[in-house]
């Protein structure tokens, strides 16, 4: 029985986040191999999508020939800013509430998909990017490396660095929903997080490839403890009425 404090909260949580996933999958909870999962990760066309366009980003890169020494600082700053951004694109743009502006109905297919997967969490398929949404994120990828960096070798850095931060992003957010069972201590508060996020409240716990970094930040990381269980984590918005 945990006797410090800290300790106690932890265990709470994770009880109350395994009592939640257990009423939620039931029967369907396993355990697999990281070999396992990584086989079924590539059963799927977003490691395809995002491989193509980073294989074409390396060649480039090496066309480009040699850079500059500053270009090293591009991947440093796209990790640092990987948690703000992260959590912003979770907030604004996967929990955007259908709303009507000037007569239109603006829901971005990444919004629809992603109350999808927050309705049947343990369905792979939409685990991922949409995959015409990644179609587009190449040339969309491209143009802005090209409209914020004056070289080429500058504008390939810059892509293959944004374009490895993705995969994985999307390897990471995969492993989160599968059956693997989390080893290291970091991707033990990752995994957490995450399934506090769907089982506990959607509200709360917006990162997902990082430990809660922006959500200390924005205050999105509170005592699980104190927190009740939402009645619409699997209903984003409350939208679905059956």
């Amino acid at each position: 029985m945990a006797t410090n404090p800290v300790e106690q909260v932890e265990q709470l949580a994770q009880q109350q986040v395994e009592k939640d996933e257990s009423r939620i999958t039931g029967s369907r909870r396993s355990s697999q191999s990281l070999g396992e999962v990584f086989v079924e990760f590539w059963k799927h066309p977003s490691p395809y999508i995002l491989g193509t366009y980073l294989g074409a980003a390396v060649v480039g890169r090496v066309l480009a020939g040699p850079g500059e020494w500053w270009e090293l600082l591009l991947p440093v700053l796209l990790v640092a800013l990987l948690p703000v951004v992260e959590w912003g694109i979770h907030v604004f743009i996967l929990h955007w509430k259908p709303r009507r502006i000037a007569g239109i109905k603006i829901d971005p297919l990444l919004s629809r998909k992603h109350r999808a997967h927050h309705r049947d969490p343990r369905s792979i398929p939409l685990v991922f990017i949409p995959w015409q949404v990644e179609l587009a994120l190449g040339p969309g990828a491209f143009l802005i490396a090209w409209a914020v960096t004056p070289t080429w070798s500058s504008l390939f850095t810059l892509l293959v660095a944004d374009l490895v931060i993705l995969s994985a992003y999307e390897w990471t957010h995969y492993l989160l929903h599968s059956d693997y069972r989390p080893r290291s201590k970091w991707f033990r508060s990752v995994w957490r997080n995450h399934r506090l996020h769907h089982y506990k409240s959607e509200h709360y716990w917006f990162t997902v490839t990082t430990a809660a970094t922006a959500d200390r930040l924005f205050g999105t990381y509170p005592d699980p403890a104190t927190v009740p269980t939402s009645p619409t984590a699997r209903n984003l918005h409350g939208l679905e009425t059956t």
